[in-house]
């Protein structure tokens, strides 16, 4: 025992050695030249183990490289005159000599010395390999074969494959035999990294040379078939092995009921684990784990609790945290968090801890659904309890945030990672650019793209794909390509999703030319194109109704053998709608069912959204309850174009009625369609959204604007009332639909304090905002503090456009001062903005009302020199003008050009009050209601 003390002290001494100096080159070679006399005395000294005598020599005679290699060829024999040989060296003795000391340990069978001396020289990362210099003493000495396969093992121990793969296959041309154990090693690593192929081929070559495989080859080759999707080629491969009576463990069955577990065939696996009382195995808490999993994925909750069932029932297995986490994670997956709460407590009941696991999976399932108040109660109990979050948990948080808009608090979460001593890493990152981009704040996502560079935090393809399609989505095109440039200069961007990413990007905005081109590269970057670059493309032509282009592409994929799929069908559905060719829809559907695809959800939003811009509510509608019948859900896009539909045909209460079928409420007695029942229809927006926060948000947005179109803005305040008290958080949208529907029914006051309520919550009002304010004063004949609003525009750091200047002109029309009406006018033209026929049309009003007929036809004059048409309510001011006047004769002309210009009316006949179905109304009110649809 104190022998071998003595030697691993002198181990450790070599790996100090190895650790704090660099690897000088050798200075001669073991045959060089040396004093034979030293040579012979000191190897004297070193075999008689009289070891203060050699160091005393040395001390007069200096230790050459080549008299270490010749003394220690001389003691090779001897492995403790050769250990303080090393420990007399005054430098790092060269490789050469390591290789002569490892082969001298080996030989005398010294293993643990000698791996450890194996494994200081690797994880010194030496540049020059050690196999050269082995086989080189080999050949010298000629032992220790065992040396190369303390080399093999020791590669594949420390991750070095490669420098592993090459020992394993040089090994063989020095006769020397590869241990299985070493093979083992070797395979293992090569599984773990997920290099299959290459597992398989070495398994292959250790058969080719006769070794028989163990129990741990059989479990490892058995998890690197299922890895790889060859669930049946493993199946056989453990019958293989039976069969020749190789023995088969527990864990080679679990890596086989996990193969089948991950495609899909849990029942296999459980009949598998039946079989294994047959084969002398008994199934422990982990093989009825990997079922529950499988069930799980399957989203067969039932199956998955009748095995946890199973486990408690069974005496001689003791369920563990580790199957609870499975089944409450299988339930967090599916959304179903009452469920996951439940068996959490079953869990406690059973006298286990909730560990941090499954603190985590519940966290990420109220994260995904975005209630956060639920997960910062959690986390409370969790900070009672002690237990701490991880990187794991933050990221969760900081992604549960981002998916709510609250970038705030996921900022804060990020504070709170770094003080607790995690680092944000790229996957932080990329959430929390992914949170800016749902948010629209594309400009904020830029900024903190900077900041990680700034961090050295090196994006990844992720993160390239997220900020490109956020600059896509806000219109920001050339922003998006001059990063995909600086992508592609980062040697990044060349795969498959960026750049069918741009692809969509640019077919989106239009650019289909520039799409095509990029489309064209591919073949250059050896980036092949797949269904949905076609399908990309396909859909860009059919949006813009060239249907023709759309064709030739779908022709070039089947060319490729590329199928055509629903999704492809579904965007010449949409191309037919575009190019007002809805005649051939039925034909496309017809085809879609030759092919054997039956539509999905989105053919319906397709079809219904199609019909409902034609104005065809019948066909709509017929066709939502044709896809409910088949067990479709409405999502978003559909329950938008019906309620959208509705709501134009001015159909309110039928809109209403849509959204609370949604989730059948014609079935629950006392229930009003003209009044909302708010919580059955969150419920079905929330389930229509998908958990899409800012698609639900864009659905009350539309039922808020539908009742204020109409006039119920009481109903709409309320409405918004209810939300926030329940949650949901306003966008500019929201705020200016409501500003502007109590701006145009009177409510001024309450239209400014929501202005203020707006600037309270951190959002900026925009120009249209401010459009609502000064129409409603303008209306309620407050025109002066109309004024004075508008020329605050400037110094809010917002710009009037034509839709400001046409309210105010209007509005001192109205009041009789068309002198302030011309001045707004011409410095509406010194500010670059062009007066549009509705500002013509209100002057004109303004004119022929005073009775100024001449200047009002002077006016006309001027319009159309400026090459703005006049349209029919132009003409129809001045002819009420003249009506007044008496002046049929200069009606007669307005007439005649108004038919000149196709401005008649289809039944006219000469009578004026039969030519004017509105002679009795207000025409300016219909200029200014076609002006602000433009808001």
């Amino acid at each position: 025992m104190l022998n071998r003390c003595h030697i691993l002290r002198h181990v450790s001494l070599l790996r100090r050695h190895i650790h704090f100096s660099s690897l000088p080159h050798s200075d001669g070679e073991v045959g060089a030249a040396t004093d034979p006399t030293l040579l012979g005395r000191l190897s004297r000294l070193l075999l008689l183990h009289r070891f203060p005598a050699a160091a005393r020599l040395l001390s007069t005679s200096p230790l050459t490289h080549a008299l270490l290699h010749a003394a220690l060829r001389r003691v090779r024999l001897d492995p403790d005159a050769a250990l303080h040989l090393f420990r007399l060296a005054p430098y790092r003795p060269s490789l050469l000599a390591h290789a002569q000391l490892i082969h001298i340990l080996a030989h005398a069978r010294r293993f643990p010395a000698a791996r450890a001396l194996v494994a200081s020289l690797l994880s010194a990362r030496s540049i020059e390999p050690l196999f050269p210099h082995l086989a080189e003493v080999y050949r010298d000495f000629s032992f220790s074969a065992s040396s190369f396969d303390l080399l093999l093992r020791a590669h594949a121990d420390a991750g070095q494959l490669k420098d592993a793969l090459h020992v394993f296959d040089e090994m063989v041309k020095f006769g020397c035999r590869r241990t299985l154990r070493s093979c083992n090693r070797l395979l293992n690593e090569l599984v773990r990294v997920g290099d299959v192929g290459t597992a398989v081929s070495v398994f292959e070559q250790i058969r080719c040379t006769g070794t028989l495989p163990d129990e741990f080859t059989v479990a490892i080759m058995a998890k690197a078939y299922c890895r790889d999707g060859r669930v049946a080629q493993a199946a056989d491969f453990v019958k293989e092995m039976e069969g020749i009576g190789v023995e088969v463990n527990l864990v080679a069955y679990h890596a086989l009921m996990d193969g089948y577990c991950g495609v899909g065939q849990t029942e296999v696996a459980g009949r598998l684990l039946l079989s294994l009382k047959g084969k002398g195995l008994s199934p422990n808490v982990v093989t009825y784990t990997l079922l529950v999993k499988g069930y799980c994925k399957e989203g067969k909750m039932e199956e998955a609790e009748r095995v946890v069932r199973e486990i408690k029932e069974n005496e001689k297995i003791v369920i563990d945290e580790v199957a609870y986490g499975a089944l409450i994670n299988g339930y967090c997956q599916r959304g179903e968090m009452d469920n996951a709460n439940r068996i959490r407590a079953e869990m406690v009941d059973a006298g286990l801890q909730v560990n941090l696991f499954v603190y985590n999976t519940i966290i990420n399932g109220y994260c995904k659904l975005g209630r956060m108040v639920e997960v910062e109660k959690l986390l409370q109990e969790m900070e009672d309890r002690g237990v701490s979050l991880d990187k794991y948990s933050y990221n969760t948080l900081v992604d549960g945030y981002c998916r709510k808009g609250s970038m705030s608090k996921a900022f804060e979460t990020c504070d709170t990672m770094v003080k607790n001593g995690f680092t944000g890493t790229t996957l932080t990152y990329n959430t929390l650019l992914n949170g800016f981009c749902l948010c629209g704040a594309i400009n904020d996502a830029l900024k903190l793209w900077f900041l990680m560079l700034k961090r050295g935090v090196v994006p990844n393809e992720i993160s390239c794909n997220t900020l490109l399609d956020g600059f896509f989505k806000a219109g920001k095109t050339e922003q998006a390509l001059n990063l995909w440039k600086e992508t592609l200069a980062r040697g990044l961007g060349r795969n498959v999703i960026t750049v069918n990413t741009v692809i969509n990007g640019l077919c989106k905005i239009k650019r289909l030319a520039e799409a095509e081109e990029l489309f064209g590269r591919m073949k250059e970057w050896k980036c092949p194109s797949v269904s949905l670059t076609y399908r990309t493309l396909i859909d860009g032509y059919c949006k813009v109704g060239d249907l023709g282009r759309a064709t030739q592409i779908r022709i070039d994929m089947e060319h490729l053998g590329l199928a055509p799929s629903v999704e492809m069908f579904n965007s010449f559905i949409t191309g037919l709608f575009v190019a007002n060719q809805s005649d051939k829809v039925n034909a496309i559907l017809v085809e879609m069912g030759a092919k054997g695809l039956s539509p999905n959800t989105v053919t319906y939003g397709a079809l219904i959204a199609g019909w409902c811009k034609e104005g065809n509510l019948q066909d709509a509608c017929s066709l939502y309850f044709e896809m409910v019948e088949k067990g479709l859900t409405p999502n978003l896009f559909i329950c938008s174009a019906l309620v959208s539909c509705f709501y134009r045909e001015g159909k309110v209460d039928e809109a209403n009625l849509v959204m609370q079928k949604l989730i059948y409420t014609d079935m629950i007695p006392n229930c009003s369609a003209s009044t909302l029942d708010i919580s059955k229809v969150a419920h079905a927006i929330e389930s229509a959204a998908g958990g899409n926060h800012q698609s639900a948000k864009i659905m009350w947005n539309i039922v808020i604007f539908g009742l204020c179109k109409f006039g119920r803005v009481g109903d709409a305040r309320n409405l918004f009332e209810d939300l926030k008290a329940k949650g949901f958080v306003p966008d500019n949208y929201t705020y200016s639909t409501l500003i502007h529907g109590c701006s145009a029914s009177g409510f001024v006051d309450i239209a400014f304090g929501l202005r203020d309520a707006m600037l309270g919550v951190g959002l900026t009002p925009n120009i249209v905002t401010y459009n609502s304010l000064i129409y409603g004063l303008c209306k309620s004949g407050n025109v002066s503090r109309a004024v004075n609003l508008f020329n605050k525009l400037q110094s809010k750091g917002i710009s009037a456009n034509a839709i400001t200047y046409n309210t105010l002109i209007d509005g001192h029309c109205k009041d009789g001062n068309t002198t302030e009406a011309f001045k707004l006018k011409q410095k509406m033209i010194e500010q670059g903005i062009q007066p549009t026929v509705f500002t013509y049309s209100i002057l004109i009003h303004g004119l022929c009302t005073q009775g100024y007929m001449e200047e009002a036809i002077k006016l006309l004059d001027q319009m159309i020199e400026n090459n703005i048409d006049p349209n029919y309510i132009t003409y129809w001011t001045l002819i009420q003008g003249y009506v007044r006047c008496g002046n049929m004769k200069e009606i007669s002309k307005l007439y005649n050009e108004m038919h000149i210009r196709g401005l008649l009316p289809a039944n006219w006949t000469g009578h004026v009050k039969q030519a004017d179905p509105i002679v009795n109304n207000q025409n300016v009110d219909i200029c200014c209601l076609k002006t602000y649809r433009q808001c």
